[in-house]
């Protein structure tokens, strides 16, 4: 499964950025962003996210 992040939700907190094991998520400025090479789908990242704005995408 992959994961996006819905840039209307995303406040840049960072949760998911110091939450991720694989390190690929950065944050570009305004949104953070998930770099699928990188990322192991284990959804961390969705689980610390306190706005909700990481989503498994179909």
């Amino acid at each position: 499964m992959t994961y996006v992040i819905d840039p209307t939700i995303c406040t840049g907190c960072g949760a998911c950025i110091e939450a991720c094991p694989a390190g690929a998520i950065t944050f570009d400025g305004e949104c953070a962003r998930i770099d699928l090479d990188l990322c192991v789908e284990c959804g961390t990242c969705a689980d610390e996210c306190p706005t909700g704005a990481i989503t498994e995408s179909a």
